[in-house]
């Protein structure tokens, strides 16, 4: 099968793909030492054909792809495609919409919490994918017929893995779970990498106002940079380094050199001047305007003994109903709704509350009970005092 290398070839199978109410699609992508992912390949299928495209082929404008994506009449397919819809995002601006993850469909479905595409593969329609190739260099050309093969077979398994799946949602009525759940993945909040935000993946680090400022500017700052250079935030700072500053916030070269995770040297460097920048900027933050830091609210005895009731509830709905329990409810929902009256958490809103989350509180409030029967555990209503 040869590889699509110019954009009239391009343009052509996107026109075709485009007549289709779905397309399956899939990236090979490197990651390993940019920030941004640097797309090599791409592959897509309809019912008919399935083609595979040289994304960075000499020339080649990959604007027909984007259009396929922002197609409003073509159902795009991906399995866990967060990383794909990231590439699109970065690439062009947009989020390819409608989408249908496979992975979030198996979930919902009861195939475990986060299924791996060959397994899912192989449970659904027998074929066995081989994967030999899942790590190689896809942005060295030529391309070998095997490469090619195997990306080609990543979508083409996908139409029947698609269709299945959607079979099943479509009969135990849980279409709109799925759609439900694609809010996060066309939501372009998932995808933005704003500096300003950097510090939130790292809130956990610290826990008093000054740390978390100094934090915010420095984790701001790596972003910046990495971004700019393209080149991953641990190349810049990893973010062990980052705690030690935000935590000791050094304002002069001999503090910042005092810093155990600090190379010798380093605090003369240009790096090392925008860091103590960034950390007397974090100092002179006014503190009213910081956000606030969360704490850690331990549970009481009763909402400790609360949660591990949850958990059993939790546990035998995803049994009884064939859903996942991660994707149901997490270990923070339960302790949130034993803690609080009725917290903003996931497993409170939509096809969860419905499923579990009437009878989380129901069980917390004393009005639901949980008995033995037969070697299983079941929910009962209890009688009003």
């Amino acid at each position: 099968m040869d590889m699509i290398t110019t954009t009239d070839s391009l343009a052509a199978a996107c026109e075709r793909l485009s007549r289709h109410p779905f397309v399956t699609v899939d990236t090979e992508f490197l990651r390993e030492s940019t920030f941004w992912p640097k797309l090599c390949v791409v592959q897509l299928a309809s019912t008919e054909e399935a083609v595979v495209v040289d994304a960075i082929a000499e020339g080649i404008d990959l604007a027909p792809l984007f259009a396929l994506m922002a197609n409003e009449n073509v159902l795009k397919v991906f399995h866990a495609g967060r990383q794909d819809i990231e590439i699109v995002w970065h690439l062009a601006g947009i989020i390819p919409h409608p989408v249908f993850d496979t992975q979030v469909a198996a979930m919902v479905l009861g195939h475990g919490d986060s299924i791996s595409y060959d397994q899912l593969v192989q449970r659904l329609t027998g074929a066995v994918l081989d994967k030999s190739l899942r790590f190689t260099d896809w942005s060295r050309r030529p391309l070998s017929v095997a490469q090619i093969t195997y990306a080609e077979a990543d979508v083409t398994h996908l139409r029947d893995v698609y269709r299945k799946l959607d079979a099943d949602l479509v009969k135990r009525g849980r279409s709109e779970w799925v759609t439900e759940e694609m809010a996060v993945l066309i939501s372009p909040d998932t995808y933005r990498q704003e500096p300003e935000r950097a510090w939130e993946r790292l809130r956990s680090r610290v826990r008093k106002p000054k740390d978390l400022a100094v934090l915010m500017e420095v984790a701001a700052w790596r972003e910046r940079e990495a971004q700019a250079r393209d080149i991953p935030r641990s190349r810049i700072l990893k973010d062990e380094v980052l705690g030690e500053i935000a935590a000791q916030h050094p304002t002069t070269p001999e503090r910042l050199a005092g810093l155990r995770s600090i190379p010798k040297g380093f605090e003369r460097s240009r790096t090392g001047e925008q860091i103590l920048e960034a950390v007397r900027a974090g100092l002179a933050r006014d503190p009213k305007t910081l956000p606030e830091i969360e704490r850690e609210r331990p549970l009481s005895n009763g909402a400790s003994a609360t949660v591990e009731l949850l958990k059993v509830l939790l546990r035998m709905t995803s049994e009884q109903h064939g859903v996942a329990a991660k994707v149901i409810a997490t270990v923070d929902d339960l302790e949130r709704i034993a803690a609080d009256h009725e917290p903003q958490v996931a497993a409170l809103a939509g096809w969860r509350r419905e499923l579990f989350g009437e009878k989380a509180l129901a069980l917390k409030d004393g009005r639901l009970a949980l008995a033995m029967q037969r070697g299983r555990v079941i929910a009962l209503p209890r009688p009003a005092e």
